[in-house]
């Protein structure tokens, strides 16, 4: 029964191809409009999530206050300052930690030749480049080595490097930081994030945190970074570091207020707001213009329930019930709508292949390698919600007209001029 109830649809359809194909011209571009916009708020999203992973993946940053509860005698408004003995606390009794690291910072003049910056010079540990994403594009990293020899080496940000170098090659250079000689063991390509702290990562320079001890009193850090064994449990993490610094140092493990922290939880709020709201609202546009083409399919269908009275009015006197002439102009709804669907989706398909990059994030960082651009994907989860709209949009286009042929009067359709 479903197979000639389909046979007789596209037999219909085919008996006026011109109006049918004009009819499917409105699907075709509103299922286009909705695939490309759903995959423009796919493709805004993982920029967004590129921008800020930059920053690093589940790094907590802690940045030293001061106390503001009164706790076992000592006085609230005492200042938190981080020492070695804290990081050493952390990495013994941390068990939600995957790595910490203290950083020192200073801005001090960097020069190569006539060339000069003034700059963050940032003294770091090897776990650092992991936490906080810093990938060498040439050379490497601060290693362990590095650290132990009190080595004098540093690691370049792209923008630092430029005006440093300009085209010119970096790595094995030596450098005066501060009057000081220092080798370039690395440099990175343009990073692009939406987050940082102290100045931008382009801009800084990288030495180890003993070789910063030579240059400036590096008792109490800038910093303190630790990475948790999981993204999950970055919460539990914080409240465990909180607790182990606190009891070092004799205050509250509950004075959220004497170490601030900001990792990935945060992020991820703002990520959420912007990218689901967005996508949501892309989607939605995209939905009404495909409900635009589904009233032209409504009005060609209810076109053919007056064109095909007599047609209505023989099948009942034959033996048709409701159901089949319901189910007969559905499926002519429907299969219009999937056939412009389909149409669309290979339109779209094209679309995506011929532009599939849309500049986003490249222009304001003055990068080219397409990093911070829009790649326009269809992904199979955009293929599914638009075929679900399609079909939602098919069922409601031959819905009404369907209900009209149902309703008619056998007898008084039989007598139709």
């Amino acid at each position: 029964m479903l197979s000639d109830i389909l046979g007789e649809a596209w037999n219909s359809l085919r008996r006026q191809p011109t109006r049918s194909l004009l009819t499917m011209l409105g699907v075709v571009w509103g299922i286009v409009a909705v695939t490309i916009l759903i995959a423009y708020g796919q493709g805004f999203r993982s920029v967004l999530i590129h921008g800020f992973d930059a920053f690093g993946k589940s790094v907590v940053v802690c940045w030293p206050g001061q106390t503001s509860q009164q706790v076992g005698g000592q006085r609230a408004g005492k200042p938190v300052r981080f020492e070695r003995e804290d990081l050493d606390w952390v990495r013994a009794r941390a068990t939600l930690v995957k790595s910490a690291c203290l950083e020192t910072v200073r801005w001090l003049p960097i020069a190569y030749g006539n060339r000069m910056a003034q700059t963050a010079i940032r003294g770091v540990c090897p776990q650092y480049a992991e936490m906080r994403s810093e990938i060498p594009s040439q050379g490497r990293w601060i290693n362990p080595a590095d650290m132990a020899e009190r080595r004098r080496v540093v690691f370049l940000g792209a923008q630092l490097r430029h005006k440093l170098f300009a085209g010119r090659p970096a790595v094995g250079a030596t450098v005066l930081i501060s009057g000081v000689r220092f080798t370039v063991i690395g440099t990175m390509h343009r990073k692009i994030q939406l987050s940082n702290y102290f100045t931008s990562d382009d801009e800084s320079a990288w030495i180890p945190f003993t070789a910063a001890s030579d240059l400036w009193d590096t008792r109490y850090a800038s910093v303190l970074l630790f990475e948790p064994i999981a993204p999950r449990f970055e919460a539990k993490a914080r409240a465990q570091v909180l607790a182990i610094i606190a009891a070092r140092q004799r205050f509250s493990p509950t004075d959220t207020k004497a170490i601030m922290m900001w990792g990935r939880e945060q992020f991820r709020p703002i990520i959420d707001g912007i990218t689901i709201g967005l996508e949501a609202l892309l989607a939605f546009v995209g939905a009404l213009t495909l409900g635009i083409g589904g009233v032209g399919v409504m009005n060609i269908m209810l076109v053919s329930v007056n064109e095909r009275t007599r047609e209505i009015g023989l099948r009942r006197a034959l033996g048709a019930r409701r159901w089949h002439v319901q189910a007969q102009f559905i499926s002519e709804a429907l299969a219009l709508t999937l056939a412009g669907g389909a149409i669309g989706i290979i339109l779209s398909y094209l679309l995506t292949a011929i532009a599939p990059t849309i500049p986003l994030l490249g222009p304001l960082y003055h990068d080219n390698s397409g990093q911070g651009d829009i790649h326009l994907r269809i992904s199979l989860a955009t293929l599914l919600l638009s075929t679900l709209i399609l079909m939602l949009v098919g069922l409601l286009s031959g819905l009404a007209p369907a209900l009209r042929a149902a309703r008619l009067d056998p007898v008084e359709a039989l007598r139709y001029e």
